[in-house]
């Protein structure tokens, strides 16, 4: 085909696609061999504005394309193509001389990232279609949460075996096992605790990770360890977690261990609020049980320390619900309690109330961004995680980061481990990854869109709220940063602002040290390159929390990108 007959039809699919202007445009810019005439292009008019942010390369700055100039660069992909028509006297002619290889080099990269775009225009779905896919059902990850022997991984079984995801046959198996190993109440939770470190212990230790469908929705339950020492896991499961379910034993001498005397279910109500856990349903456990014979003044007892404690870590009354339940005979979860035991609950149960809450707006045509939080080789490279913002599709092209490697999406597996061609915002996912090799990621890496990756720093401005801490806090102080899925040393490299109480006025003066319940601004450095975004652009990349000598010291957001 000559240059004059291919201009001709790529002319003429333009013309077509202008009288619908409903359809995207779809260009081959790669097979041509065209050049356009020299003048600048969209991304070199962008390198001539004043940059805010360091970029180490040319590359790297044109794929941070921002959406919104997705159809200028279009557009200047048509402008380009009508340039280079036979009309034109700047047309190159086969016997050209070639142009410069920095121009070329230039013109390659930007047909590369305009084809990118161009791709993410044609693969916008809308959400309505992409309900229907699963049925009507949206997907709900929820995350149990509390302290150790609160009843969470007893609770998550009896929920799986009440739906129908774990079958009678299989419960009764690890009856029997329970029984002939002297654990005989335990063997609900063995349908979530899989080890056996966790089956002779009784106590979870890593995120247990389970899936169920009601008549409405879909869900992932993440049961999180309730041990001090396993505090690391928690965050990482309330990361990816949509809706938390705080649970507390109603059982005399459990309750106050757990909530008053330093347990976990404080530091996990937390921890919760500050992975982005803005949904939180306490179910009071346990009710069954002699010491308690489902007492309304015990219920009420537990329900208002609590309320007040969760109020003050920044729960509204909207974002709480609070019920009694038994975990190990099933009232309240599926089904309502029964009237005769305790007449003065008439609410709804567990699943009833999690079918009906309201779900968050997500963003599944927004750049894609998936925190990886687990890594493992099976026949190639596999990594899993939820997808914070996007969606693809069997055969994407990504970018993983921080180390800049692009990779191809091989194979992606749903919640129930079956083959799916895509994937959407919401879901936890398991991608086969082409590109790259297992011992090359780490957790808190992030799969993200080609035409605009997540942000890659180690140097950024934070606003930090001091929770607890017994010394003081100064410029040089180290600890540990969890931020999404990943877990990075952090120093504090310069206190900038004090906050005023009420008000977060900024003072004048830069204070010289902070303490315990002080919200201060500050410049924070980390050892490596983090994948972190400003909480004002994606808040679920943009929150951390701070931990240093095995306890929360601080929560804080990502205010700007150094």
């Amino acid at each position: 085909m000559t240059l004059e007959d291919y201009n001709k039809q790529k002319q003429a699919e333009l013309n077509k696609l202008n009288a619908k202007p409903k359809r995207v445009l779809k260009l081959d810019l790669k097979s041509s061999t065209i050049k356009a005439p020299a003048k600048k292009n969209v991304e070199e008019k962008k390198e001539e504005e004043p940059v805010k942010e360091a970029t180490p390369t040319a590359e790297t700055k044109e794929a941070t394309q921002v959406p919104e100039e997705k159809e200028a660069a279009v557009a200047e992909v048509k402008k380009e193509v009508k340039d280079a028509s036979p009309a034109s006297k700047a047309a190159p002619t086969a016997k050209s001389a070639p142009a410069p290889a920095s121009t070329s080099v230039e013109k390659t990269a930007s047909v590369s990232n305009t084809d990118a775009l161009v791709k993410e225009q044609e693969d916008i779905v809308d959400p309505e279609i992409v309900k229907d896919m699963f049925g009507g059902k949206d997907h709900l990850s929820i995350i149990f949460m509390g302290h150790v022997d609160a009843g969470k991984s007893t609770m998550g079984g009896n929920i799986l075996y009440l739906t129908g995801a774990v079958d009678k046959r299989t419960v009764e198996k690890y009856e029997r096992e329970a029984k002939d190993s002297g654990r005989q109440g335990w063997y609900l939770s063995w349908i979530m605790d899989t080890n056996k470190e966790e089956r002779s212990d009784g106590k979870t230790i890593e995120v247990g990770k389970s899936y169920f469908e009601t008549e409405k929705r879909r869900y992932t339950i993440l049961d999180a360890p309730g041990h001090k020492l396993y505090v690391s896991e928690m965050i990482g499961g309330a990361s990816q977690a949509d809706v938390g379910i705080l649970v507390i034993s109603a059982r005399k001498g459990e309750y106050e261990a757990g909530f008053e005397r330093g347990g976990q279910s404080r530091e996990h109500a937390i921890l919760a609020k500050t992975q982005g856990v803005n949904r939180l349903i306490v179910v009071i456990n346990k009710m069954d049980d002699p010491t308690v014979g489902w007492s309304k003044d015990r219920y009420d007892e537990c329900i208002q320390k609590l309320a007040l404690y969760l109020k003050g870590v920044g729960y509204a009354k909207n974002e709480l619900y609070f019920m009694p339940v038994s975990g190990f005979t099933g009232a309240g979860l599926k089904d309502r309690v029964n009237p005769k035991d305790c007449p003065w609950y008439t609410g709804p149960s567990l699943l009833e109330y999690l079918d009906v809450l309201p779900l968050a707006d997500r963003k599944i045509n927004d750049p894609f961004m998936l925190p990886v939080s687990g890594k493992m080789k099976d026949l190639g490279t596999v990594v899993e995680g939820k997808i914070e913002s996007g969606h693809i599709k069997k055969g994407s092209s990504l970018m993983l980061m921080p180390n800049k490697m692009p990779v191809e999406i091989l194979t992606i597996y749903n919640e129930t481990e079956a083959e799916a061609d895509s994937a959407f915002c919401g879901e936890q996912v398991r991608l086969r990854l082409k590109g790259v090799e297992e011992e090359d990621i780490s957790p808190g890496y992030v799969l993200s869109s080609i035409s605009r990756p997540v942000k890659t720093v180690t140097r950024f401005e934070a606003q930090v709220a001091i929770v607890e801490l017994k010394s003081i806090l100064s410029s040089g102080f180290s600890c540990v940063m969890h931020i999404h899925t990943a877990i990075e040393e952090v120093s504090f490299v310069q206190l900038l602002h004090k906050l005023e109480k009420g008000t977060n006025r900024k003072s004048k003066k830069p204070p010289a040290f902070a303490k315990q319940g002080m919200k201060i601004i500050a410049v924070l450095e980390t050892t490596e390159p983090v994948c972190m975004e400003t909480y004002e652009d994606y808040p679920q990349l943009g929150r951390f929390t701070l931990r240093d000598q095995g306890q929360t010291i601080a929560i804080g957001k990502v205010t700007k990108l150094l």
